[in-house]
């Protein structure tokens, strides 16, 4: 097992994993793989770490796939180098161990699969959004993580919400790119990545 950074010696465990700080916590359990969406926001506007919650140093990493490039941003907080190389250890799918996206809970239950019947309870809508919806039970994504300075760091907000950020601009100069698990792109997935490495390797018309 990978061991765990100091930076995340505070946070809790669950099942002998760090529980990162952008994790959906239900009823007192950890839904691993679903984002809480108020941390997430906070942790964009704050620059913090999406697993330890400390702020970013002077370089942070990206998780990207092909789509994000499409968008043109990442859709997740930045990392901490380390914090991106005990995450993609242990997370099956940044590992490879999972071969598809989870599919999408029935209505009847916490979008993380936790059953709940308390209607006073404060949780995310049990309706996936467009992006969760088309990737439920389809196969994983080829991940990337890539490497920017921090000063470089850009929110992508939305169009008819200027300050509700959703993500980090991919318009940066990238300083490492790291493949942290392969999968089969089709033919314009392909293409728009290597348009994309093109340009930022300074090779592109």
């Amino acid at each position: 097992m990978h061991p765990i950074p100091q930076r995340c010696a505070h946070r809790p465990l669950a099942g002998g994993l760090v529980v990162p700080y952008v994790t959906l916590i239900h009823d007192g359990r950890a839904a691993f793989g679903v984002l809480d969406a108020d941390k997430a926001i906070t942790a964009f506007r704050r620059r913090l770490c999406q697993i330890c919650q400390h702020p970013l140093d002077e370089r942070c990493f990206l998780l990207v796939r092909p789509a994000d490039v499409l968008r043109g941003c990442a859709p997740e907080p930045a990392l901490h180098p380390e914090c991106l190389s005990y995450t993609s250890a242990h997370c099956p799918m940044l590992n490879g161990t999972a071969t598809h996206y989870r599919r999408s809970p029935i209505l009847t239950r916490h979008p993380a699969g936790l059953p709940c019947t308390d209607p006073s309870c404060y949780c995310p809508p049990h309706t996936p959004d467009d992006g969760q919806a088309a990737r439920a039970g389809s196969p994983a994504d080829r991940y990337e993580a890539w490497m920017i300075r921090t000063s470089n760091y850009r929110l992508v907000t939305l169009p008819d919400q200027p300050t509700m950020p959703f993500g980090i601009s991919l318009d940066a100069p990238v300083l490492r790119k790291r493949v942290l698990r392969t999968a089969t792109l089709t033919p314009e997935q392909q293409h728009l990545m290597d348009l994309w490495h093109a340009l930022m390797n300074g090779s592109g018309s």
